[in-house]
């Protein structure tokens, strides 16, 4: 059963076994329920009022505050290249939240004793059970594929990020991030580490890749601006190659 409705300004594709629709509605209210607490586009949420001074952040409700304190503890992870804020001081959680709603999504999915699915919300994946066939944009051309592979077992996440959707908009400190990769995508055991390290590759280029690559249990491919990949060993067997020598 495949089940594909709109979200968080995005569009989310579930895959499931029949008869656990049920979950899939407590999912997409659940969903609902994130956007209009954590979405700066809109003028109600709680994001918002803090963002406008009418409410302080140490008054937010639990769930706030448990995102904040992740992101700080990512923060700290990598070296300040992902940041909860953004540079006019702006509290802006975008860059955890739909990584947390995935995970949320996936539990639901496992409390309600599904042992084969697949949650895909605006190209950043997590799995259970094992052999997902999955695919990669090409940052050229989103209609096309640039990599297929499988996800499964230890490796159930895969997430995306880079400017070739949206254009620049990943920072570093006051600035708009190099973007050397338009296109960083990292295959982790779960979502918010795939996510969260995929956007700091981004911000901080090759040298990065190679220090997250070496500090966490992930791996990575990266698309540069010349159109050629960068892929740590461990993605290149995932992509049945032989890792380079």
């Amino acid at each position: 059963m495949r089940r594909v409705f709109e979200t968080m300004g995005t569009v989310a594709s579930i895959e499931l076994p029949a008869g656990l629709d049920a979950v899939v509605d407590e999912i997409e209210t659940a969903l609902r329920h994130i956007d209009e607490r954590f979405s700066l586009y809109r003028a109600d949420s709680e994001i918002s009022r803090i963002a406008r001074g009418e409410l302080r952040l140490t008054e937010a409700s639990p769930r706030l505050l448990a995102s904040y304190e992740r992101s700080l503890e990512w923060r700290d992870a990598t070296n300040g290249l992902f940041s909860a804020h953004r540079p006019d001081g702006i509290l802006d959680l975008n860059g955890i939240v739909k990584a947390e709603a995935i995970e949320q999504a996936g539990a639901m999915l496992d409390a309600a004793g599904g042992t084969e699915w697949t949650i895909n919300i605006g190209g950043d994946i997590l799995v259970r059970g094992s052999a997902w066939p999955t695919g990669i944009a090409d940052p050229a051309d989103p209609a096309v594929l640039l990599a297929s592979l499988d996800l499964g077992g230890d490796r159930r996440a895969l997430a995306t990020s880079g400017s070739a959707q949206r254009g620049d908009h990943i920072w570093r400190g006051a600035q708009l991030a190099p973007t050397e990769f338009v296109q960083v995508s990292v295959m982790a055991a779960d979502i918010v580490t795939a996510d969260v390290l995929a956007t700091a590759i981004v911000a901080g280029g090759p040298t990065v890749l190679d220090d997250i690559a070496e500090r966490f249990p992930v791996h990575v491919l990266a698309v540069d601006r010349a159109g050629a990949l960068v892929a740590t060993p461990g993605f290149r067997l995932a992509l049945g190659l032989q890792p380079a020598r």
